[in-house]
């Protein structure tokens, strides 16, 4: 910028503030050679043959410039979702080729034919205003619409990541509902449809989302979610995060975040603070499984087997089961 005349700054520092096309900032003075100069220094970013001020997070960048070069477009599916900060998890074993990293954006149907590539995506389909959001200056699909949008593309075991951590930020369940309604014919909405009724706002991470939908597709019965149990004299404080009470067997997702730690110290008192509360939840008399991320992804683990013995060893129990309730939400997310 230190080369361009102190006019011509200031034009480019206003108008840059939103994607602008090659023909428009020469029409300011810039040449060529200043744009490339621009762009190599991260004053500019360049991307779908727009410019915009540098000091822009990458990928909203590109989204913004990806929107500029289809006008009419809305920001939706799992861009909407990254502006929004709503979870999204894909499964990158499966040969989906669904390119989510890519710019993602809504038309009208009377646009021109739909758009599929690696750096961007455009779907026609309806949109009202009940559909529309805003994130910045862009129009972007609300959370209801973008949530339906990604259930109808993904399957349930990837798609209720999004679903339950929408629920669990607010969404309601209503909301889901009445759009899947106004989405009744659409290409993959009977999949919607089942993801939203297996949504649980008690899901409080991916993995345990994920997690959900492994026990279902195996046949386990439906577990209740996030629970306390009673130790003789108060309720105990910790709560764990599936429990099966006919099997008297708890099961507990184990996300890294757990057991992150500034200092090899500190990572040691969160093992030895673990190892007590799992002694504490024995001590009521339950069946505890322990499991990971790779469990529940790898469809070769043994941990359905893991829990099918657990539930045996829970049933041959016979001192008398624990007192237990569900417990109140908490205000974050569980790691």
């Amino acid at each position: 910028m230190d080369r361009l005349d102190h006019g011509v700054r200031e034009r480019l520092a206003a108008v840059a503030r939103t994607p602008q096309r090659r023909a428009a900032l020469r029409e300011l003075g810039l040449g060529d050679a200043d744009l490339r100069r621009l762009v190599r220094r991260g004053a500019l970013r360049h991307h779908h043959g727009h410019y915009v001020d540098g000091r822009l997070d990458e990928q909203l960048a590109a989204i913004a410039c990806a929107h500029a070069a289809y006008p009419g477009s809305v920001v939706s599916h799992f861009s909407a979702a990254r502006l929004a900060d709503i979870p999204v998890w894909t499964d990158r074993g499966r040969p989906s080729g669904v390119p989510i990293d890519a710019a993602w954006l809504t038309r009208p149907p009377e646009a021109p034919r739909n758009q599929r590539r690696a750096d961007i995506v455009v779907r026609r389909a309806g949109l009202t205003v009940a559909d529309l959001s805003h994130h910045l200056w862009l129009p972007v699909t609300c959370s209801a619409r973008t949530v339906l949008d990604l259930a109808r593309e993904l399957p349930l075991r990837e798609s209720i990541v999004t679903v339950d951590a929408a629920l669990r930020s607010g969404t309601a369940m209503a909301d889901l509902h009445a759009m899947a309604e106004r989405q009744e014919h659409w290409p993959g909405i009977r999949r919607a449809l089942s993801a939203i009724a297996f949504g649980d706002p008690a899901s409080e991470s991916p993995l345990e989302s994920i997690a959900r939908a492994r026990f279902a597709a195996a046949g386990l019965p439906s577990p209740v979610l996030q629970v306390q149990f009673f130790d003789g004299f108060d309720w105990m404080l910790e709560r764990v995060d599936f429990w099966w009470p006919w099997f008297r067997t708890v099961g507990e997702a184990d996300g890294l975040a757990k057991y992150e730690a500034s200092s090899p110290e500190e990572r040691r008192r969160l093992l030895r603070r673990s190892h007590r509360r799992d002694q504490r939840l024995s001590d009521r008399g339950v069946e505890l499984v322990h499991f990971g991320w790779e469990d529940v992804v790898d469809p070769r683990s043994d941990l359905i087997d893991r829990f099918r013995a657990a539930f045996a060893r829970g049933e041959a129990r016979h001192t008398e089961p624990p007192h237990w309730r569900t417990a109140p939400p908490p205000h974050v997310d569980a790691a």
